[in-house]
């Protein structure tokens, strides 16, 4: 049995929660691999190239990553990797062991962290094939991620649509990875936690300490600070006008920012969800009354997201996943089966 003080680390949550700011956080106190790369193995490897259970997939997968910037940043031997992929891996758990293992063995530190806010909707699977992991999910006002995924601009709609996803329709991304982070969280409660955004940035000594306690690791306050490394120093914003301001606040930019309307929109999405994690509904708008579209999006949104990653895990659609994230050299792409799973 794995020491807890050994044990890796996955940060999850949302897109735009605070899960950068967190794992460099867990960098910046030491003792973790230093790694900046990307390992979207169970997002875009496996639902392209098949499971890894077969030997002819670990073979595409290991030719397709070892043009990927995420290898290019690893700084590990291409051949002696892939001969331990390609003999020891049958999983994305292992698959995930394996590069991480490498990296911390390759820095002689004894404990690895892995960025992966995307896990939050597959923790079952990452903990079933990693039985030793811990979770730290990093949750924040759905309503501030609503408004900076927004502004980002670059978050995708409905297929069929040409126009860029309302906030509505983030809100409620948001609500749908939160609830399954925390209904998979609560079935491994001693290798499972949740830590706020605005607790991270606005009370950081009293959550290093139960993050601290949870992980049986050293998060010394004085020496993260000095550090620093990442977004501790450089702050990843959707809003770098404010980023500029050294008294910057993001913690409820949502009240500046968006009209009463919006805010009335958004917590009748996503409100309840709101207050179980604590943060306060306002007072409802007078007059405003939920749309035809708005009752839709409820209703039909939560499906859509849950039959889209089915749909990626379990047909031949999933072949088509996008290899962007890879950031791939130039080069021919491996012939990958008809069938994702490799079934």
């Amino acid at each position: 049995m794995i020491e807890r003080k050994r044990c890796p680390v996955f940060v999850i949550g949302c897109p735009r929660s605070g899960t950068n700011l967190l794992y460099d956080t867990l960098l910046s106190s030491g003792g973790f691999a230093i790694y900046r790369g990307r390992v979207p193995v169970y997002q875009v490897l496996i639902p392209r190239f098949g499971r890894l259970d077969r030997l002819e997939n670990r073979k595409k997968i290991m030719a397709i990553w070892l043009r990927s910037e995420g290898f290019r940043r690893s700084g590990l031997d291409g051949v002696e990797l892939t001969a331990n992929v390609v003999e020891n891996c049958r999983s994305g758990g292992d698959f995930l062991r394996i590069i991480m293992g490498e990296i911390a063995r390759k820095q002689q530190v004894n404990r690895w962290a892995f960025y992966s806010p995307d896990t939050v909707v597959r923790v079952a699977t990452a903990k079933k094939e990693i039985p030793e992991a811990l979770f730290v999910h990093i949750i924040r006002d759905g309503r501030d991620i609503a408004l900076s995924l927004r502004k980002l601009g670059d978050f995708n709609p409905f297929p069929w649509s040409r126009r860029s996803r309302s906030m509505e329709e983030t809100a409620l991304y948001w609500e749908w990875m939160v609830q399954k982070g925390r209904r998979h969280g609560r079935k491994i409660p001693n290798d499972y936690i949740e830590i706020r955004y605005e607790d991270l940035v606005e009370d950081l000594r009293r959550t290093l300490k139960g993050l601290s306690e949870f992980l049986d690791h050293d998060l010394d306050y004085d020496r993260i600070q000095t550090a620093a490394l990442g977004t501790i120093s450089k702050p990843n914003s959707s809003f770098p006008e404010e980023a500029a301001d050294a008294g910057f606040n993001a913690v409820q930019r949502w009240k500046q920012r968006l009209s009463q309307d919006q805010v009335a929109s958004l917590e009748w999405q996503v409100g309840k969800t709101l207050e179980a994690l604590g943060y306060a509904r306002t007072a409802s708008v007078h007059g405003w009354k939920p749309t035809v579209r708005d009752k839709w999006l409820r209703a039909f949104y939560p499906l859509f997201l849950e039959s889209k990653i089915w749909v990626k895990m379990n047909t031949p659609l999933g072949r088509f996943s996008s290899l962007a994230k890879l950031e791939l050299t130039a080069g021919e792409l491996p012939q990958s089966d008809s069938s994702p799973t490799g079934s």
